[in-house]
Parts: C-alpha cells; structure tokens; sequence
C-alpha cells in the first residue's frame, strides 16, 4: 500500500458565487467527514480575493480513487462556483491517480507531484 498524499488545491470563486461555493463546500466537507477516506480536510476562503485552498492529507493512493469515486457529485457542485487554479500534490500517488490528473493538465489546471524526502507523524 502506498503512502500518504497530501494535495492542495488552489481555486478561484467566480463573481457572484461566493456564497454558493460556501455551501458547496460545507456540504462536500460535511459529506468526506461522514463517508470519505480523507485523514484531513480543512478548507480556506479568502473572501476579499475570491479564492479558496483546500488541504486534503490521504491514507494511499487507493484513497485517493475511493474519494474520486464516492465524491464526484459534491465535486461537480463545487466546481459551477469556481475555477480551478492549481493542484499540488506531495508524496508518491499510484500510476493509476497520475493517469486519473491527466484531465486537470488538459484543461490547462497546472499539478505539480513532489515526492516525499524525510518527516515524521504523530499519532
């Protein structure tokens, strides 16, 4: 099994969107705290700028599939209030997670995958 990936994705909330994004988010949140593989999920709204972060930190790659699968309706939800900026994700995904970003690149979203070097955990 594979080791644990953080990702931070980077958003632009589209004019006149900011509350519906809010919603949006709370019930994408609500929904991976009830059901998700997620370890972390914490979401960060600036609302003067209209952009957003999210932080996700996943067991595995196999995590990252389960997500994909299980969230894509509050995915799509999200997505009609906002434009995705960019993706960064740090540790090592499987092949199949690198093929399943394929889409973000070719909708021009810019992902970036750094490797894992040296860390520690904590509980």
């Amino acid at each position: 099994m594979s080791r644990r990936i953080v990702q931070i994705s980077s958003f632009d909330i589209l004019p006149g969107k900011l509350e519906q994004f809010k919603d949006a988010i709370r019930k994408a949140v609500a929904f991976a705290e009830a059901n998700g593989p997620q370890l972390v999920v914490e979401t960060f709204v600036d609302d003067e700028a209209m952009r957003a972060h999210s932080l996700q930190i996943m067991p595995s790659s196999e995590a990252i599939l389960e997500h994909w699968r299980i969230a894509d309706p509050h995915i799509r939800d999200v997505m009609e209030s906002c434009v995705m900026r960019r993706l960064d994700v740090y540790g090592q995904p499987s092949e199949e997670v690198i093929l399943g970003l394929l889409s973000l690149i070719e909708q021009g979203v810019p992902v970036t995958i750094t490797p894992g070097f040296v860390g520690f955990r904590r509980g």
